[in-house]
């Protein structure tokens, strides 16, 4: 019988952010929106700042905030490896929106760009 089940790991440079089951995985990568179910071809793509979902096979819905970095797909594991990673249950929208100020003030479009990703992942909390 074929495993109808993904094992998903959420790394980021310092820690394991999320790991476990998982039927389902969206992540935006450099070339769109990425939907992974079991059975997905192998992929290795580059994360851009986003919001990453995971759909627990518990029932549990995980959402994360993610920077620059690597999906990489083969044989029903999903690895997402990020310079950093937020659980939204782990952002205050506060201090999102006053380091989105911070970053237009100094004009980092780069950081503008993780801020405002950092932002639609406090809409899901």
């Amino acid at each position: 019988m074929a495993d109808t089940t993904l094992r998903v790991e959420l790394v980021a440079a310092d820690r394991v952010v999320w790991s476990g089951e998982a039927t389902q995985v969206e992540a935006r990568t450099s070339e769109g929106d990425l939907g992974v179910l079991v059975g997905h071809a192998p992929v290795l793509s580059v994360l851009v700042p986003g919001v990453v979902q995971i759909a627990g096979t518990d029932g549990e819905n995980v959402a994360a905030v993610v920077e620059e970095g690597f999906l990489s797909i083969a044989d029903d594991r999903v690895s997402i490896l990020s310079e950093d990673a937020f659980l939204v249950s782990e952002l205050d929208r506060s201090q999102v929106e006053a380091e989105l100020e911070q970053a237009r003030q100094d004009e980092d479009e780069a950081a503008v760009r993780r801020a405002e990703a950092k932002l639609r992942g406090t809409e899901l909390a």
